[in-house]
Formats: structure tokens, C-alpha cells, sequence
């Protein structure tokens, strides 16, 4: 007997994962398996089994009746495969495509395309225009995406006579299982190419290098992946395409840090304009912009201001800008300036120098600030 996987193992998932769960490890391993960006032979079976089993927990109904009567655990099986298992639950077979009833048509939707872009912190704030150089399938122009030569056409398979289907007869400790599959010589289509196109070896479809342009959005955060429809592999027989799945990687910024659409910063301001006040003019995402720093501001005084942050992704408003003061004590003074901070400690009662006897005063901490 052969040894049928759970579907849940298959995704690396616990049996009571969420449909987000189900939905995020699915995309994580597309991601890792898909034949586009693997080349190993082994990735696109992985593939294949990970949508199979995607295809099924995805599906209220069908992860019910799967959670009712399908494995726990690696089993074995009288099926040949995780296909007949999913037939004798659900009567479908890998991909959810119904083993009896009408033949498939040859048209298929494309598959979908997963590139990576990498953005500067600004361009990821405000957003920008890329073109993003992809591999992918586009229907072949001599045939049409048809496969088969220029002016000829398919013609009825011979091996199921046009019916898309073969029949299997197996006995399982259940009985008599009879089962019905695919063709495998026109794929459940019914229809087989006889002359086949030149360029494309009757596949319909050729693998070229392809710019796409995106229109990558304000707001953009980094790991976060986005959908540009159509964008993927052409369909087979004038099926739609696929979609480009575009993962962001966004570089850090030598003077911003961003939570969330806040940024945060350090101001250094001088000893002097801390103590007397000032308005210092720094240099937002934006533009240049003045900061009033109050008399007497101590190092760790946060300033904010507002609406001067990333803007939110889809939809209006920004968030804040929170400028950490830290005020800078003056190196290497110069004779007149040491003798005025000398005199300026005198007014004030203060004693220096290395042998002075000042007195800290010690305090508990308080919050720190973001």
C-alpha cells in the first residue's frame, strides 16, 4: 500500500490553522517551489503537492469533509497517490479537476510569476515607477498559442477517442475500485496535436524575458508583497494569464527609522541653543523644516511633527515625525570659551574641574521614549 501524506504536514501546519495560516503558508512555499524560481527537478512536484493540498484546505466544504474522513498523519493507503485520495473523498483529483463527467478544454489559466523589488527609503514612502525584468511564458506568435502548426489544426486523440478519459480498474481492501483519469497523451483534452508549431514544439507558449512595468504605491512597507494582475505566464490556448507577485525589500535610511507610518530621529542640537532656545532647521522626508527648541530643553525631549511621516498605503493621511533632541557638549573649547563657561559656572555656584567637588543628583528613570 502506498503512503498518503496529510495535508496539513504537506503546509507545515497545525489542524487547526486559520484560513490565513492556510492562505500565508501556501504562498511562502509557492514561493520556495515554484519551477520558476527552483530549478531543481524534485521543486516542481513539491509544487504540484503543496497547491493540491492548498486547493482542498482552502475550501470550507472540502477541508470538512477531509477533517471528517481523511488522514491524520501519514497513512497507508490502498490510493495510488494524494490524486486518488482526493477522488475518493471529494471525486476530484490533483488541482480540484473532476476525473468523470465532460473532457477538460485545453484552455488553462497561466501560472503566476514572483519577482522581487528593492526600494530606497523615500521611494518607499512616496512611492515610484519600476520596471521589473521577469521570466515568464508568452503565447507563441507563429501559432497563435494554439501549439499546433500554421494551418493545421488538432486533431482527436487516439488513445481516448476524443473523450478525455481513460479508465482504471483496481482492487483496494474497499473492493472493486474503477477510476477515471485524464488521458495522458492529450491531458484530458480529447485532442492531440499532429503536426506540432515549429517554434514552440506544440506547447503553445515560449519562455522569454519580459519588462513589466509597476506603479509601486506610497506607503510600501518592507516584506510586503504585491499583486500585479495579468502580469504572469500566459494561459495555454488563449486562457487568461497569471499574476506577478512583486516582494518588497525596502534599505535602510542612514538618518530615519520607521514603526509603523511614524519615522523617528536624533536632533543634535548645541548646549547653547538647549539652554537659551532656538529654531534649528532640519531636514524632513519632505523638505527643510523649522523646529523650535525651547529654553532649557534636556537631552532625551522629544519633538513631533505631525503629518510629516509615511503616508498610509490606499488611503489619505500620513503619520508623524518624532525628533529626539540630544544636546552636544562642546570638545576642544577654545581659552575665551573655556573662560566663559568658567565664569558662567561662578554665577551659578558651580565648582569644576577634575579636583571639584560637584554633587549629581540621581533620579529614577522614566518611560523612554520611542
Amino acid at each position: 500500500m502506498a503512503t498518503v501524506r496529510d495535508l496539513y504536514e504537506i503546509l507545515g501546519l497545525p489542524r487547526d490553522a486559520s484560513s490565513d495560516d492556510i492562505r500565508k503558508a501556501y504562498r511562502k512555499l509557492a514561493r520556495e517551489y515554484h519551477p520558476d524560481v527552483n530549478a531543481d527537478p524534485a521543486a516542481e512536484e513539491r509544487f504540484k503537492e503543496v497547491a493540491a493540498a492548498y486547493e482542498i484546505l482552502s475550501d470550507r466544504d472540502k477541508r470538512a469533509r477531509y477533517d471528517a474522513y481523511g488522514s491524520s498523519g501519514g497513512m497507508d493507503s490502498p490510493f495510488g497517490d494524494i490524486s486518488d485520495l482526493f477522488e475518493a473523498f471529494f471525486g476530484t483529483g490533483t488541482f480540484g479537476r473532476r476525473r468523470s463527467g465532460p473532457r477538460r478544454t485545453r484552455t488553462q489559466h497561466g501560472e503566476d510569476v514572483f519577482a522581487e523589488v528593492t526600494l530606497g527609503f523615500k521611494e518607499a514612502a512616496f512611492g515610484v515607477h519600476r520596471d521589473i525584468e521577469v521570466g515568464r511564458m508568452q503565447a507563441c506568435d507563429p501559432c497563435g498559442g494554439s501549439g499546433a502548426a500554421p494551418g493545421t489544426t488538432p486533431q482527436r486523440c487516439h488513445t481516448c477517442g476524443g473523450s478525455g478519459q481513460v479508465q482504471d480498474v483496481r482492487r483496494s481492501m474497499f473492493g472493486t475500485v474503477m477510476t477515471a483519469h485524464p488521458c495522458p497523451t492529450c491531458d484530458g483534452t480529447g485532442e492531440e496535436i499532429a503536426s506540432p508549431c515549429e517554434r514552440c514544439d506544440g506547447r503553445g507558449r515560449v519562455a522569454e524575458r519580459a519588462s513589466v512595468p509597476v506603479e509601486i504605491p506610497a506607503g510600501v512597507s518592507d516584506a510586503m508583497e504585491l499583486r500585479i494582475g495579468g502580469a504572469g505566464h500566459a494561459g495555454r490556448s488563449g486562457g487568461p494569464p497569471g499574476d506577478l507577485y512583486l516582494s518588497v525589500r525596502v534599505r535602510d535610511d542612514e538618518v530615519f527609522e520607521r514603526h509603523g507610518q511614524d519615522v523617528f530621529a536624533v536632533l543634535e542640537v548645541s548646549m547653547v541653543h538647549a539652554a537659551l532656545g532656538a529654531e534649528v532647521e532640519v531636514e524632513t522626508l519632505d523638505d527643510l523644516e523649522r523646529v523650535q527648541v525651547e529654553p532649557g530643553t534636556q537631552s532625551g525631549t522629544t519633538v513631533r511633527l505631525r503629518g510629516k511621516g509615511i503616508p498610509n498605503l490606499g488611503r489619505r493621511g500620513r503619520g508623524d515625525l518624532f525628533l529626539t533632541i540630544q544636546v552636544q557638549t562642546p570638545r576642544d573649547m577654545q581659552r575665551e570659551e573655556r573662560r566663559l563657561l568658567e565664569q558662567f559656572a561662578s554665577v551659578r555656584g558651580e565648582s569644576t574641574g577634575r579636583r571639584s567637588a560637584a554633587k549629581g543628583a540621581l533620579r529614577r528613570p522614566g518611560p523612554t521614549s520611542a
